[in-house]
């Protein structure tokens, strides 16, 4: 049997299912093309997820849907402040370690580097193990890696920048496939509740670690504070972990074809990551930029934790109304425009106003990454191609997304001065802008989707 999805226009809210060709508006409808024969890509990256019923997950673990939906948001929340809190206390980092601007630099990019690098271990990974199984044990391998900060030196602290980057970039490839499969009927408003905890987790992060470090006297425990909600995490997400009867069939995995050749796919995946990459610019950097400016640490923390915190209504508001309408096209426009706004007011308005800058570049930002994350569920016909198309946008778009923090540490040892960074906020902005008009277009990637081979049960972990 197969299943082969070309290209055709998706309405509003995904059902789950793939749409058949004639649903597509007669102005865009593709033409009719024979599916291209597997790449490389294709052929190391094959489709993960299971196609069990959800239904049949939730009665298998015995727990009810609202508490997939908590525990999601737990594990969602701790997705962020292993990059949000280590720009908290860059200054002090720098004093107590020796470290020049380019080993913080490397220190704020390879967390975003392990995001897109090691994402693209996910799907293999959910393949061979399940998908919930693979998520509690990399909420605890990122654990151990926040637990390295307790010591201020140069390999714990790079250590643990790679194990934390490694960890989110896996879990965050899983979860817009485990929102499109678990929550068909309610995608947008899942995706917008995601996004949320995200950006939930973010605030907290940039916000909670200066406090934090002074309770503790002591900014590497204050960093390394944050393995605890992600044991947690782990805790609660144990009982989520589907328990298949020793008579049930195996359920059907699928391989997905032709994705990486896809105009489309490669539109969100751009979108995706040019604004990750506006994204981690902030989180990296806009504390010391105001600190700079003349805010006392405290006050520049909190300045970026409100930033983060209006991301939050952003994300969840964002795609309900761009799930109302066929496409996301003008809503894109209108929310980076909004969050490029906003850091040019933090760059240049005075500090007696830069909270309502903040605030305007938190909502343009948490649209954003909501947008984005909409657009991997919306242009997929269903759960096996959402998984398979977040992994690429992801896992590309967050290795274009690290040269970011990496260009900002850059231009200011060049210039001295961060003036510079308007430039490259807008010029990646308009990038945005341009593959987004692609990503909002309401057509689904043109895929071609077979099961795989029966194989005997894995091993679990």
């Amino acid at each position: 049997m197969t299943k082969e999805v070309a290209g055709s226009t998706a309405p509003g809210l995904p059902q789950g299912h793939v749409f058949p060709q004639e649903h597509a508006a007669p102005q865009e409808q593709a033409s009719p093309q024979e599916p291209a024969a597997p790449t490389l890509a294709d052929e190391l990256l094959p489709e993960a997820e299971l196609v069990e019923p959800p239904q049949a997950l939730v009665a298998a673990a015995g727990l009810p849907r609202w508490w997939l939906a908590v525990v999601l948001v737990l594990v969602s929340l701790n997705l962020r402040p292993a990059l949000s809190s280590v720009g908290s206390v860059l200054e002090e980092l720098m004093r107590d370690t020796g470290a020049s601007t380019t080993f913080v630099s490397v220190l704020t990019t390879l967390p975003v580097l392990c995001l897109g690098a090691f994402g693209l271990t996910a799907p293999p990974l959910a393949r061979r193990f399940g998908t919930e199984r693979v998520v509690l044990v990399i909420l605890l391998v990122m654990a151990a890696g926040l637990a390295l900060r307790l010591f201020p030196s140069f390999l714990p602290l790079l250590g643990s920048a790679i194990i934390a980057g490694a960890s989110i970039g896996i879990i965050g490839v899983l979860m817009p496939g485990l929102v499109k499969r678990d929550f068909p009927r309610h995608a947008s408003l899942m995706t917008g509740v995601y996004t949320m905890a995200l950006c939930a987790g973010g605030a907290l992060g940039a916000g909670a670690t200066v406090p934090l470090a002074r309770a503790f006297d002591s900014w590497p425990a204050a960093l390394a504070f944050w393995a605890v909600p992600a044991v947690l995490a782990a805790i609660l997400w144990w009982p989520s972990i589907p328990k298949r009867l020793g008579n049930q069939a195996k359920p059907v995995q699928y391989a997905v074809t032709g994705l990486w050749r896809d105009r489309l796919a490669w539109q969100v995946t751009l979108f995706t990551g040019l604004q990750s990459l506006l994204a981690y610019i902030v989180l990296g950097w806009l504390i010391q930029i105001l600190r700079d400016r003349g805010l006392d640490p405290l006050t520049a923390g909190l300045t970026v934790s409100g930033s983060v915190l209006a991301q939050v209504p952003a994300a969840l508001i964002a795609p309900l109304l761009a799930a109302r309408r066929r496409d996301q096209r003008g809503m894109i426009i209108i929310i980076m425009s909004i969050g490029l706004v906003g850091m040019l007011g933090c760059l240049f308005a005075p500090l007696s106003s830069v909270a309502i800058w903040a605030a305007l570049l938190g909502i343009g930002q948490g649209g954003n990454f909501a947008l984005a994350l909409l657009t991997i569920v919306l242009r997929s016909p269903d759960s096996h191609v959402a998984a398979r198309l977040s992994s690429m946008a992801q896992s590309v778009g967050y290795t274009l997304a690290a040269t970011g923090p990496f260009a900002t540490g850059l231009l200011h040892s060049w210039t001295g001065s961060w003036d510079s960074i308007a430039l490259l906020y807008l010029g990646v902005t308009i990038a945005g802008m341009l593959f987004g008009l692609g990503a909002g277009r309401a057509r689904h990637v043109n895929v071609k989707v077979t099961p795989l081979p029966q194989k005997p049960d894995a091993a679990p972990l």
